[in-house]
């Protein structure tokens, strides 16, 4: 003691001057960092970055172009996309938008001029129809490029928005047993998932580097955002800002409620007015992206012959394989530009243990090599028409069907390659290299049903397992909150639950808890967290971690504020449930339609447009045919059909052949548009269900489009033939 009596007090000199060098040179150390630009501004740009991989390409595209030159843009358009920038929080400026618009805009047009000019003086042929496509389209991705950022900010809002309410619910329970506006919405921060979370972390973030006095001024221009898009997300919010100022506990209680009573019921009004606002823009896209292109496939080489050759099969693949595409991708995405927030699928899919598979692009290979032979079998009537294989291998480049046995298909080859008076080789036009062509939609979906069954087939086992638990484990809570409001420990309130959920599947998540809690002497917050061992760890559920975490929390205030959450958050989940559940029955007849429509009306209608173009060539190559060597007697009397068939030059005619490949290429990208709107409409953005659905539907789509069209393809063929042979005799 008397030691101690004689320790002198250190002076504030002394203090002072003992750590005022540790002080400088940690002072030093940041300065030396703001210098060399490591500020915290660039680690919230790597933060954002790394949440939003998908943008950072747009973005690399947009600064290499935009550092070439600037571009004044206009008041009207600068506002526009400013706006759209920072809602989509990408690292680009306005002007760097426009340029790349208008260079990929040019560098289109030049490309096209180019080939153009390249096959002119290779084969004296010049079109100005694809001239015009290519101009076309080169306008076309001008405003594309243009209007992507607002692509991009919709995608924001969408995966932003599907985490609303999970939002209000967390800072809702946290305010109810501990009324501090900050540390709510920093619990929320930290248990909801990007990019809502990254957006709450930014209002503690802008009241650090003062740009705003408090978090509520911060949050109030955060939520100027959503003012025009979520009203209901602002109003909630200000509710419970509004709540702080209560004296009354239980007046404070009932506001806290009320806020995400407004949320629910706005989402629920808005998602019943966008069911039946929706209907006409997706029956549009159906019509004009599917129907419409499909029909007009069927006059296609009737059209070609009859325009002297004017229409080239490549001209008509870009169109169905690139304008068109682009022109329902753009209907689409107004379509889902007009889903409100609130709703939606809300998992991170990164943070699954499995999302490495998912990302592996290992199954696109694998799948690439089991469809090679099928590919290979698609173009052996190219490799017959334009390759000297059948000269090295000793056989012709056609087989006529009857030296094959096949009379009754008729008197023209199987491949339908025919050698004009001119010695100019054209084709394949016949019904056997149609079929064979068959083998390359087949092929290209084959690859993308492979790969989307291997990457998300575990994944999604995992998530429905998940999400199982969770629809079990709100009676579960309930009951947990039970056992704690009666004055168990929340210890032995576990042990009590897992009696009574045997035979659910919540029962192996309150086993993993009791077993760390009683033979590992863990406490409640290891049992449930533990890196290793912790349960939630074995259920990595969103409503289980975050539901967990409040326990955690609230069991420090007392074990009736620890029931009350509970039972709140069971309560809550089942609401939002029954909201779910409500949407989902309001959004099923268009889903159903549109689904009905891309997997069995695009490829039946396919199908059989493939098969009367097949009978539409046919019957035009063998009257040709029939008339040219009729001069003495039978057909050859006939001196005026013959002046009227002479327009229609096979040679000029666009081979079925090369219109069955569009049309099948444009069936598998329509099922990949149609597939993203109808999960986006219905979950909002959600890649992992789209992937799984894309391969599905494509399944069903390619499998009913080649049974139809070889059906088409042998039946037309053959009532063809019958008919010509009815002519002849």
């Amino acid at each position: 003691m008397g030691r101690n009596n004689n320790q002198r007090k250190p002076t504030t000199d002394e203090v002072l001057k003992k750590y005022g060098a540790k002080i400088e040179s940690q002072m030093g150390n940041y300065n030396s960092a703001v210098a060399n630009g490591q500020d915290f501004s660039q680690s919230y740009e790597k933060f954002k970055d790394s949440m939003l991989p998908e943008f950072s390409r747009y973005e690399r595209w947009c600064k290499t172009f935009g550092n070439s030159f600037t571009m004044k843009v206009g008041e009207k358009d600068e506002k526009r996309i400013s706006r759209a920038i920072e809602v989509a929080h990408l690292n680009v400026t306005p002007s760097e938008v426009m340029v790349f618009s208008t260079m990929l805009m040019l560098i289109t047009l030049f490309g096209g001029v180019l080939f153009t000019a390249a096959v002119w003086l290779l084969t004296g042929a010049f079109s100005l129809m694809f001239l015009f496509l290519i101009f076309m389209l080169g306008i076309f991705l001008f405003f594309y490029a243009n209007k992507m950022p607002e692509n991009l900010a919709m995608r924001w809002r969408l995966k932003a928005s599907s985490q609303m309410v999970p939002a209000i619910l967390y800072v809702v329970i946290y305010m109810k047993h501990t009324s501090n506006f900050e540390k709510a919405i920093s619990f929320a921060s930290q248990h909801l998932q990007p990019p809502l979370s990254s957006d709450f972390r930014k209002i503690f973030w802008d009241v650090e580097v003062g740009k705003y006095s408090t978090i509520k001024e911060s949050l109030d221009n955060y939520l100027l955002g959503w003012k025009d898009y979520s009203l209901e997300f602002v109003e909630a919010f200000h509710l419970i800002e509004s709540s702080l100022y209560e004296p009354s506990e239980a007046r404070r209680v009932t506001i806290l409620e009320k806020s995400l009573e407004v949320i629910l019921d706005g989402v629920y009004d808005k998602m019943l007015k966008y069911t039946h606002d929706v209907k006409a823009p997706l029956t549009n896209v159906y019509m004009l992206g599917v129907i419409l292109p499909t029909l007009s496939m069927a006059i296609m080489p009737l059209a070609s012959t009859m325009m002297g050759g004017a229409i080239k099969w490549y001209q008509v693949l870009l169109v169905y394989n690139i304008l068109v595409p682009f022109m329902v991708m753009y209907l689409t995405d107004k379509a889902m530009a007009g889903r409100p927030g609130g709703y939606g699928e809300s998992d991170l899919l990164e943070k699954n243990p499995l999302y490495p598979r998912y990302k592996s692009n290992a199954a696109y290979k694998k799948g690439a090599l089991m469809a090679l032979p099928l590919f290979i079998l698609g173009i052996i009537p190219l490799l017959w028409r334009y390759t000297p294989i059948p000269t090295l291998l000793g056989t012709t480049r056609d087989y006529t069907w009857a030296s094959i046995g096949m009379g009754f298909m008729g008197s023209g080859g199987v491949f339908g390659i025919i050698t004009t008076e001119a010695g100019k080789v054209v084709g394949p036009f016949g019904a056997g290299a149609l079929l064979l062509s068959l083998f390359i939609p087949i092929s290209i979906a084959m690859v993308v049903i492979y790969a989307s069954r291997e990457r998300t087939k575990d994944i999604i086992a995992t998530r429905d397992q998940y999400k199982e638990v969770e629809k079990e484990f709100t009676s579960s809570l309930f009951q947990l909150g039970n056992r704690v409001g009666d004055g168990l420990p929340a210890e032995i309130a576990f042990a009590k639950t897992l009696e009574s959920t045997r035979g659910t599947s919540t029962e192996g998540f309150f086993r993993v808890v009791n077993e760390n809690i009683q033979q590992l002497g863990m406490s409640l917050e290891r049992a449930l967290f533990d890196p290793r061992r912790g349960a939630v760890i074995f259920y990595p559920s969103q409503i289980v971690s975050t539901s967990m975490r409040i326990l955690v929390e609230s069991v420090k205030k007392g074990l009736q504020v620890a029931a009350r959450s509970l039972i709140a958050i069971s309560d809550y989940v089942k609401n939002i449930k029954k909201i779910n559940d409500r949407l989902n029955d309001l959004l099923a007849e268009i889903i159903s339609d549109m689904k009905s429509n891309m997997t069995f009306l695009a490829p039946l209608l396919s199908g059989i447009i493939i098969g009367l173009a097949a009978m539409i060539t046919g019957i035009l190559s063998n009257l040709g045919a029939m008339f040219a060597g009729g001069g003495e007697g039978g057909l050859g009397g006939m001196g005026n059909v013959g002046s009227l068939l002479q327009m229609f030059d096979v040679a000029v005619m666009i081979p079925p052949y090369w219109l069955q490949i569009i049309i099948g290429i444009y069936l598998v990208e329509i099922t990949f548009i149609l597939t993203s709107t109808l999960v986006t409409i219905k979950a909002g953005r959600d890649p992992l269900q789209t992937t799984a659905e894309t391969g599905k539907n494509l399944k069903k789509s390619i499998t009913l489009y080649v049974i139809v069209a070889t059906a088409s393809i042998i039946g037309l063929s053959l009532i063809g033939s019958v008919a010509l042979a009815g002519m002849a005799n």
